[in-house]
């Protein structure tokens, strides 16, 4: 036990002071975004920031991506909102916690291993849509209620003012590295900017002009819903894409992040680790959340790479909203709207804008297609979920095109089929046209030694084929087929009549 805690606040790859000045960094970006986060929600502040608080610490310290942050996050508050204007935040704590279980339920299972099926066109556009919300998302700070649901433009002073300390902010994130980096430049602009603001007397909005942030101790509280199925299936719905769009985004996430670190994560100690925080969270009334990427980039790039980091984020977010709720909301907007847009910059992917014409064409129009979703439907999940159809149907129809069938006649005057690419629902068709069974000889052998099938479709086609030959008097025998296939196969005798070759040998693929 005591070797587990010592591995756990020791840092590996970079000192302890850069673990704790980024975790502050990241405290302090934490209170506006989660604060935005609660009212998409249609809940408290103090809902969002406890959310924070418990996720964060609890996937610091038992997540499987040291210096990756969680937290309560927009992707998934606009999935609650219809259900808390329904039937009440009650409802929205109870389907935290069959989130969190089905997330759990997913670790168990092992399937994180299934953001493998993510193709890279699909984490480009993800990542640069994500970058588009991020840098938008913005401009409400630049807004100001004039009415109950309206919000017109700050015009003026106030405005040349906020834009001016958002330059200051991300020049100096910019360009402090180039002079020093004993203090994250994104901590440094932070003080900095509000040091101008108020000791200079300058006037423009602050962190307290969206909520207070004021409170205790999160409390635990059971969820007040009626233990029903009518419950359960008012719940479920939501529980299950919060559960889905949690996953997606954590495990891209912590994919960009392994690639920022050069290091590999676990996905599925991960999915266990977002389960067990959102249950808790459900338990003392929090909204949900999963990992966020524009906080991550700030952790990783103020130098945060171990557990520390996200613990001293947690730890210090709560201390803002039990001691210094006051000292915080002093903090300008504007040197908070200035590390997003850097992160935002950071985030995006420019590289992308640079494989037009030398990536296939289908590749591009997918990594726009992701982006475009993403912008437009701020729904992350969705986006991931078209991309990945997509892609699907790409490889389907490329490897549709791949079937074909090297003919020849042996010495005994048997016609020999020797096909090549797999056989599936894409290709059926256009193995079928390969055969002529009027013109063909008596017997003929179908050769599977470079092929696969790999589905119903494929075992549909063969029986087809087979069918056609014996219609004609003549008759078909299959060799090679790879263990998986002739298990296809064999399941489907009572449906399908294939005949064997008797020389057939033991076969099998390596990808078997």
């Amino acid at each position: 036990m005591t070797q587990m805690f010592f591995n756990l606040f020791r840092p590996k790859q970079s000192n302890l002071k850069d673990e704790v000045l980024s975790g502050f960094t990241v405290a302090l970006a934490l209170v506006p975004e989660a604060v935005a986060f609660s009212f998409i929600a249609q809940v408290s502040p103090l809902v969002g920031l406890y959310t924070a608080f418990i996720i964060a610490l609890i996937t610091s310290i038992i997540g499987g991506r040291p210096g990756m942050i969680s937290g309560a996050t927009g992707a998934v508050a606009v999935v609650v909102t219809a259900l808390v204007v329904t039937h009440g935040v009650e409802y929205l704590f109870a389907a935290v916690v069959l989130m969190g279980l089905i997330q759990v339920l997913v670790g168990i299972l092992r399937l994180g291993k299934l953001i493998r099926l993510v193709p890279h066109p699909v984490m480009f556009g993800f990542v640069n849509g994500l970058a588009f919300i991020i840098f938008t998302s913005q401009f409400d700070h630049f807004k100001v209620e004039t009415s109950p649901g309206i919000k017109e433009w700050i015009s003026g002073p106030p405005m040349y003012i906020m834009i001016g300390l958002v330059v200051l902010t991300m020049i100096i994130i910019k360009f402090l590295p180039k002079l020093t980096k004993a203090i994250p430049s994104a901590l440094a602009a932070i003080l900095v900017v509000t040091g101008i603001v108020i000791f200079g007397g300058v006037d423009t909005r602050s962190v307290g002009d969206m909520a207070s942030i004021s409170g205790g101790l999160p409390e635990f509280h059971i969820p007040l819903v009626e233990l029903s199925w009518e419950t359960f299936m008012i719940i479920l719905p939501y529980s299950a894409i919060m559960a889905g769009v949690g996953l997606i985004e954590s495990l891209l996430t912590l994919s960009i992040v392994d690639e920022i670190t050069e290091t590999r994560g676990n996905g599925n100690k991960e999915c266990i680790a977002q389960g067990v925080a959102n249950v808790t969270t459900g338990f003392f009334g929090g909204m949900g959340g999963c990992a966020m990427l524009g906080q991550s980039l700030i952790n990783v790039n103020a130098g945060g790479r171990n557990r520390i980091s996200g613990i001293v984020a947690a730890i210090g977010l709560l201390t803002f909203i039990l001691f210094f709720s006051s000292y915080i909301e002093m903090v300008p907007m504007a040197a908070l709207i200035g590390l997003m847009f850097m992160v935002a910059i950071g985030t995006f992917e420019w590289a992308s804008l640079k494989v037009f014409g030398k990536v296939p064409t289908s590749d591009a129009l997918l990594m726009v297609i992701v982006t475009l979703v993403t912008v437009f439907l701020h729904n992350l999940a969705l986006a991931v979920l078209v991309g990945v159809v997509i892609a699907a149907l790409i490889f389907a129809w490329e490897n549709s095109k791949m079937i074909r069938a090297r003919k020849r006649i042996d010495d005994n005057g048997v016609k020999h089929y020797d096909i090549y690419g797999p056989l599936f629902f894409a290709s059926a068709k256009t193995f079928g046209e390969k055969f002529d069974p009027t013109n063909d000889p008596d017997e003929i052998i179908i050769d599977f030694a470079e092929s696969r099938i790999v589905d119903h479709s494929g075992i549909d086609a063969v029986h087809k084929v087979s069918e056609r030959y014996t219609k004609a008097g003549k008759t078909v025998y299959i060799r090679h087929l790879s263990t998986s296939s002739k298990s296809l196969l064999e399941k489907a005798e009572k449906i399908i009549s294939i005949n064997y070759a008797d020389d057939d040998p033991s076969y099998k693929i390596v990808m078997d």
